[in-house]
């Protein structure tokens, strides 16, 4: 008997466990889901532009195609110099304007004279694109290529020969000066220019004239997690506006029934996103350092502020955007020392302001766990691990999170990250501190996504409260961090 009670008390325990272990299940995905590639994307979140061609020469922002070659003579070219700038700045990758609108190419195309080779850069033996390349590798920082479909020089832009021309010159950078981890591609396509002598406007049918599925599909074959830039994807969305920001509610998601740049009115969504869209696309913020793209020398009392960037900052990376900032390099080949000085203030800015997380470790209180287990504990969110997460069941779609700071702190900065493997789903939430015995609120937001950075009046508390308001499925929260 003694036995028979033994045995069924070990099979009550086992069957206990098995169902405490089936209940504790984490939540099914929310889709759409980001890909591995949009992942370490995200991960990024800051990477640089590097615009350099005959406009550096011609104080020109688009070329018009007929510039003549020998005017690109960089004399001091250093991209080791970029490379070490950026990386030390905090920019994890850099994309290149390997051909502009004008067509002059960067590297030495043998499907055109207009290029580096016949420049009296290194006698005609120069290439700027694996000169980066390979100071990008040795770095450990990721390339990317820009290639512009529109080009002011060829005689054949707006033909059918032009797009076997384009997808040639994706096979030599692909093949050459891999591996890339994006490719970037604009919206200006078509109007006047050169080509090659005609000096004339021309119109093309964006929606067709590119053949973009055919187009990706060739890059995919030669470099199969690429993300792709354009106004609406593939990989990753324009943030509708050239000075680096997203609004604040930004869904990572959009239903993109196009892959061609520039289609018309597309600005007014891609700031926000769409809660409902069925593809994760999220936002890349571009903005450049100076006013312009390219370097003009009027421009150096001008260079955005150490502060300015800091503000872009928190407007495109603190909104769960990426920050794709454009450094160009000067006539001689350089950073220009302006642009270093604002680059390293900011980055100064960045280290200061985010020294000490106060909510490190700390313990947390939820108002619901997901069926009360410690694998979706709200201690999860403080201890530093991304992969670890506080979440509720299914069917809560409201609740809090409260942090104990230990001691009374002064607060500038919340930081929230979703596990958005799972999707992006927060639609609203607050934040409140404690002070003394009163909890004050102190933000009213909305969608969270990778990186929320929520910055308020400063304010000592010795508590931080987080009450998700509304939510597309059970909220997930992998990280916080008080500053």
């Amino acid at each position: 008997m003694k036995n028979l009670s033994l045995l069924f008390c070990l099979s009550f325990l086992v069957g206990s466990v098995s169902f405490s272990q089936k209940k504790a299940e984490p939540p099914k995905p929310v889709f759409p889901v980001p890909s591995e590639a949009q992942l370490a994307w995200h991960e990024m979140e800051m990477n640089a532009f590097v615009h350099f061609t005959t406009n550096t020469f011609t104080d020109l922002e688009w070329g018009m195609g007929n510039e003549d070659t020998k005017v690109f003579n960089p004399t001091e070219v250093n991209t080791n110099q970029w490379v070490s700038v950026l990386k030390e700045t905090g920019f994890k990758g850099i994309i290149l304007t390997c051909k502009h609108h004008d067509g002059f190419c960067l590297w030495p195309s043998k499907y055109t004279d207009h290029s580096i080779k016949n420049s009296p850069y290194k006698n005609g033996n120069g290439d700027i694109v694996k000169e980066l390349s390979d100071a990008c590798k040795k770095e450990n920082v990721k390339f990317g290529v820009y290639l512009s479909p529109w080009d002011r020089n060829r005689a054949d832009y707006g033909s059918p020969s032009y797009i076997n021309y384009y997808r040639n010159q994706l096979k030599e950078l692909f093949n050459a000066y891999g591996p890339v981890f994006e490719m970037w591609f604009d919206g200006a396509n078509g109007g006047t220019g050169f080509y090659g002598g005609a000096d004339e406007k021309r119109s093309i049918n964006g929606a067709t004239y590119y053949d973009w599925p055919k187009t990706l599909d060739l890059v995919r074959s030669m470099e199969p997690n690429i993300i792709f830039f354009s106004d609406a994807g593939p990989g990753v969305r324009w943030c509708g506006n050239e000075e680096g920001h997203v609004n604040t509610t930004n869904w990572n998601m959009i239903t993109a029934d196009t892959l061609f740049a520039g289609k018309p009115g597309i600005e007014k969504f891609l700031g926000t996103g769409s809660e409902n869209g069925k593809q994760w696309i999220p936002a890349e913020a571009d903005v450049s350092i100076r006013p312009g793209w390219f370097y003009h020398q009027k421009e150096d009392d001008k260079v955005k502020s150490p502060e300015k960037l800091f503000e872009i900052y928190l407007t495109s990376v603190g909104r769960g955007s990426l920050l794709l900032l454009n450094v160009p390099p000067d006539r001689r080949g350089l950073i220009h020392e302006n642009d270093i000085r604002s680059l390293k203030g900011f980055r100064e800015i960045l280290n200061r302001e985010f020294k000490t997380n106060l909510a490190i470790n700390k313990k947390v209180i939820a108002t619901s766990t997901r069926a009360k287990s410690k694998n979706f504990s709200a201690n999860n969110i403080t201890d530093a691990n991304k992969e670890t997460y506080w979440a509720t069941d299914d069917n809560v779609l409201t609740s809090s999170l409260e942090i104990d700071l230990g001691t009374t702190q002064t607060i500038k900065y919340i930081v929230l990250q979703e596990y958005i493997k799972l999707g992006q789903r927060v639609k609203a939430f607050t934040i409140e501190v404690k002070q003394g015995n009163a909890w004050v609120k102190v933000a009213q937001e909305t969608t969270i996504g990778h990186k929320r950075i929520v910055k308020i009046d400063p304010a000592k508390a010795t508590k931080v409260r987080i009450n998700i308001l509304d939510s597309r499925a059970c909220p997930i929260i992998s990280n916080v961090e008080v500053y």
